[in-house]
């Protein structure tokens, strides 16, 4: 029967294969990356109007020492610097 069900309703086999309305880890706050990560911070930066886009800066290791107790700025300065930046995309429908 399910062959059956996916081939009348199309939308259920890419729920299924997706998961956008799952929303995952569970009961943690994605906002404060803090509590999670060592050396990283949330960012938004505003995309176009009505649009802003979340990100997570994480420094490496080796500045992590240097990263303890900095705020903001420190964070969005250490964008700019000699140092590559590596961006990575995710989500899902909870937290997209």
């Amino acid at each position: 029967s399910v062959p059956f069900v996916i081939r009348l309703f199309p939308i259920v086999l890419t729920k299924f294969v997706f998961l956008n309305f799952l929303a995952f880890p569970f009961f943690v706050d994605l906002r404060r990356p803090e509590l999670l990560l060592n050396n990283t911070v949330s960012l938004y930066l505003p995309t176009e109007p009505g649009v802003t886009v979340g990100i997570w800066h994480t420094v490496p290791s080796s500045r992590g020492a240097e990263a303890q107790g900095k705020d903001r700025r420190w964070y969005e300065e250490a964008l700019g610097d000699a140092h590559p930046v590596i961006i990575y995309l995710h989500g899902n429908g909870g937290t997209r």
